[in-house]
């Protein structure tokens, strides 16, 4: 007599394997530890929430999507909330714009007023009304494009992404006549210069396939392929800047396309080698390292990455070691119940080419992990990492864990359709999760986010670290998926120096994106690279700032030009902005 199992139990029995897979894929399982704050250990610093005291309002919204998908719009609409930092009228103080998504929602630009308050100027310049049928924003990167001296906006897209002139009073449009506006849904941009002939390039992302219109599909098979190896998402495509706002896509010849579902991208020299590389976090998959060859085609190098399958969601650059190198930390998802992917921060080998994952205790448990950013918030000379996180925060009672363990252990063809998915209702999926503030201490990072005042439980997406108010601290912005805008001030203890540069490029591109700034100090050589976009959805204060702790009097200041022209100043004076112009010749 012959027994048979219910499907249910079959699918449930399905995803613990995947679970218990992800689980072993690195070879561990993530340590998962009691946050440091509940110690009782004395912070280091201190962050309180101002963002209406100082005119920093707004409440993002998510798009309509097509009814045939709307029971799993939390799902498919699950992004859009971003940041960016820039300054768009060169008054010296950093602006952010923030976008929302949803069908004539405005988006805001916050122009800082320079007396520690913002208004929302984004009407008034042409950059509110963005948000249509045609594309619903997903975020922006900012760089002089044009290099005529002041900051050009990308505003990436569900739909058909938007350039932006800036004229200085006001933004025109110039989508049409600049070759970027095919019709994709991009998660991710950045801009890099990556043939160094002085003219900013751009790296657009996709994550939907290009034929999705995600409010009126043709078809229900949007999903991936894969919840570990999905390789159906949308095309990545490089644009070469021609000069004049004018950009060919080059994707095929230079080698730099993927369809793995990419969430977030950023640029920096890798492999050490004087030309910009990306690197790429990817949804459903294993991240991906393209190294420049020469400035005239990227070369995939997985062996240099382990092939670890996981939810990669944000790409954050920082020297976290002081040895003058990169790391890079890419978030994932955790639960202490169902999934331990954990996050990786990958450092260089320096017995080899290979990047070696880090990541152990906080670091690699952030739970449901969205963006992240490096920089050192407590001005001891050692970067530190704010992380949010948080999917969908709805019902307290109701969870959709067990619904999405009921689609992942179904087969390909079934989760691959949108309409075969549970419906979300009410239920949250790892909602009310609070961000993670990561401090250097004691030789590691760990999490201090309560006893610095973080505690809000908010839908994170997007994190920028910037210095608001021009104090030499780093203050932090977070934009939350269908949640309002949040902005915390920080306050660091007397006595701790700091030094800051702002570069400004010549014969390299006039936003100095990709410029390498070295700091030789009494912490060690920490290095920080000028960013075209980075974390997810968001872009950082290009001015880079270095805490010093007590050391009054570093050695000096190294600068690698994007160009590849070396520039060496001794001695730099410590608490102020030093603002460097690239010089004309070697």
């Amino acid at each position: 007599m012959s027994t048979s199992i219910p499907r249910k139990a079959v699918a449930l029995l399905t995803f613990v394997a995947l679970i218990a897979a992800a689980r072993w894929l690195d070879g561990r399982t993530p340590k998962i530890n009691a946050p440091e704050d509940a110690l009782g250990t004395q912070a280091p610093f201190t962050m309180r929430e101002v963002a209406a005291e100082v005119g920093l309002v707004f409440t993002h919204a998510r798009f309509e999507v097509d009814p045939k998908i709307a029971h799993i719009a939390p799902h498919v609409a699950g992004v859009g909330a971003a940041v960016a930092c820039t300054d768009f009228d060169n008054d010296g103080w950093v602006d952010l714009y923030v976008t929302s998504s949803a069908f004539g929602a405005p988006n805001a630009l916050f122009r800082n007023r320079g007396d520690g308050s913002f208004e929302d100027v984004a009407k008034a310049v042409g950059l509110a009304d963005v948000n249509s049928r045609q594309g619903v924003s997903m975020g922006s990167v900012w760089a002089d494009a044009d290099q005529d001296g002041d900051e050009d906006c990308l505003l990436y897209k569900y739909g058909r992404a938007q350039l932006f002139r800036n004229d200085g009073a006001r933004f025109v449009d110039v989508t049409e006549t600049s070759g970027l506006g095919r019709w994709m849904n991009s998660n991710a941009a950045v801009w890099f210069d990556y043939d160094r002939d002085g003219l900013i390039d751009l790296y657009l992302a996709g994550y939907f396939v290009e034929s999705a219109n995600l409010w009126d599909l043709a078809d229900t098979r949007i999903m991936q392929e894969s919840f570990q190896f999905a390789k159906n998402g949308g095309h990545n495509y490089l644009y070469r800047n021609l000069g004049g706002l004018r950009f060919e896509d080059v994707s095929a010849k230079a080698g730099a396309d993927s369809t793995r579902w990419t969430f977030a991208a950023a640029s920096a020299d890798f492999d050490r080698d004087g030309w910009p590389d990306l690197y790429l976090a990817n949804d459903y998959g294993p991240e991906e390292l393209l190294l420049n060859r020469g400035g005239e085609r990227f070369e995939a190098a997985p062996e240099l990455l382990d092939g670890r399958s996981k939810s990669g969601m944000s790409v954050a650059l920082g020297d976290t070691e002081n040895n003058g190198d990169i790391g890079v930390y890419v978030t994932n998802i955790t639960n202490a119940r169902f999934l331990q992917q954990g996050n990786n921060l990958r450092v260089r080998s320096r017995n080899s080419k290979r990047f070696l994952n880090v990541a152990r205790d906080e670091v690699a448990n952030c739970g449901w992990a969205w963006g992240s950013a490096f920089g050192d918030l407590d001005l001891d000379g050692h970067q530190d990492l704010f992380v949010v996180n948080g999917f969908v925060s709805a019902s307290h009672e109701r969870d959709y864990w067990y619904d999405l363990g009921k689609i992942a252990g179904g087969q390909q063809g079934v989760f691959q359709d949108a309409t075969h998915w549970p419906a979300f209702g009410d239920k949250s999926l790892a909602g009310y999760e609070r961000s993670r503030v990561l401090v250097w201490s004691q030789g590691r990072l760990r999490d201090r986010a309560v006893a610095v005042g973080v505690d809000d439980l908010l839908d994170g997406r997007a994190v920028v670290l910037a210095d608001l108010f021009n104090r030499g601290v780093l203050d932090a912005v977070i934009a939350n998926q269908c949640q309002p805008l949040l902005a915390y001030k920080n306050s660091v203890p007397a006595g701790r120096h700091w030094i800051q540069f702002q570069l400004r490029g010549t014969r390299s591109n006039t936003s100095a994106i990709g410029a390498e700034v070295t700091l030789s100090f009494a912490a060690g050589r920490q290095l920080q690279v000028v960013s075209g976009g980075s974390g997810l959805s968001s872009q950082n204060d290009r001015r880079l700032l270095f805490g010093l702790g007590a050391d009054a009097a570093p050695n000096s200041v190294h600068v690698r030009w994007p160009n590849g022209l070396e520039q060496t100043i001794p001695s730099p004076a410590v608490d102020r902005l030093h603002v460097l112009t690239e010089p004309d010749s070697k």
